[in-house]
Order: C-alpha cells, then structure tokens, then sequence
C-alpha cells in the first residue's frame, strides 16, 4: 500500500488493511536503520511502531513471528522488501533491504534466526521480492565496485546495481530452493504513477508499506 501526503497515512494504512482483515493498530513495525538486526515479535508486541514510531523495536529491520495474528510490517521507497513463510513451522518472516542491508546480509540473518527460533528448514521456505529500485535505474558510484563482487552491471558505463539478484543469491546460499522464490519484477522508479521512489522524488517521498500475518 502506498501513502502520500502523510498527514493521511494512518487512515491509508487503517483502510487499506481492514481490506485484509488486520486491525492497523496491531501492527508491529522495526525502526529501519539500514542494519541486520532481527527481532522476534510475539502476541505482546502488537502495536510497536504502529501508531508512534518511538515505540517501534529500536534498531530493526528485520522481524519474525510464529504467532497468529501478528502482522508484520516494512516500510520502503526503493528498497526491496523480502518475504519468508515456513510453512512447515508455522512461521513468517519479513526483510527491509537496502543497499546497506543486503551487503551486510539481512536477508541471510533473518533466516538464520527462524532457523534457530523455530528450527526452520530453509529449503521449506518460500520467499518473495516485493516492488523495489531494479538496475535499470539503480546507478551507483565506482565505490560500489569494492563492496560487491555480483549484483553490478555497466550501462552507459556506469555501474548499476541489482538489489533483487543480490538477495535472491543471498536467499540460495541460505538453502532456499529456487523453485520456491517468487520475485514481482517491479521497478519502483519506473513506475513512480503505482509506487514511491526516493531516488526519483527524494526525501518528501511517501513510504509503501510491506505487511505479513499468519492467520
């Protein structure tokens, strides 16, 4: 879902998931720094961040539940939100991936902590790329070259940089199976009409909001 104006953001946010079947006061939202930190939410976290950001967990972007009725929730413009189901466990995990977040293995950490959590298999996982800043739009500097040795292509001989292939590669050497990784192919700065873009519209830019819930 996405918001504009933010003065309108809880009532986008409380219409958009009563659509679902989830109360916005419920949701439980990290304070996204860009980092690794994963944290677990249980049926007495409902409400972190949800409606004040200070009561968010502090220095998160990463979160999983195996709790019904805990819905997750991310908040992005141009970063990639991953999505985890273990299926077998019962459980659910969400990423927020930036740049700074995939090279420091968000995606891997949130993983390795449902497999110590709930002793998840990763190869029962199923997981999904939501709406992101792809290549075709991602130009990075030549500092980018040191800090990725894949995820970079040239076009017009500047690097461009592939969020989505670098998570899907972090979610194979993870266990995830191939054949269980959906990816939606959106490129949030090609389609500034559908989502928001911080590389495209900057820092007045509304957030699309990623949400998961185990029913």
């Amino acid at each position: 879902m996405c918001h504009g104006d933010t003065r309108d953001t809880l009532h986008n946010r409380r219409d958009f998931l009563a659509g679902l079947g989830i109360d916005y006061h419920d949701l439980v939202c990290g304070e996204q720094v860009h980092g690794t930190n994963t944290s677990y939410a249980g049926n007495n976290d409902k409400g972190k961040g949800a409606l004040v950001e200070g009561t968010a967990f502090k220095q998160t972007d990463g979160l999983i539940t195996d709790c019904a009725g805990v819905p997750l929730a991310i908040f992005t413009a141009d970063c990639l939100s991953v999505f985890l189901y273990d299926p077998k466990c019962k459980a659910i995990g969400l990423a927020h991936a930036g740049w700074k977040g995939t090279q420091a293995g968000i995606v891997s950490g949130v993983i390795a902590l449902m497999r110590e959590r709930f002793k998840s298999s990763p190869d029962d996982l199923w997981a999904g790329l939501g709406p992101a800043i792809r290549s075709c739009c991602y130009e990075v500097g030549e500092e980018f070259g040191g800090l990725f040795d894949t995820g970079l292509s040239r076009i017009d001989n500047r690097y461009h940089l592939d969020l989505a292939a670098l998570n899907k590669r972090q979610l194979l050497e993870s266990g995830v199976r191939v054949d269980k990784i959906s990816d939606c192919g959106i490129c949030t700065s090609c389609r500034t009409k559908d989502f928001f873009s911080f590389r495209r519209e900057g820092d007045s830019c509304g957030r699309t909001i990623s949400v998961m819930m185990l029913k």
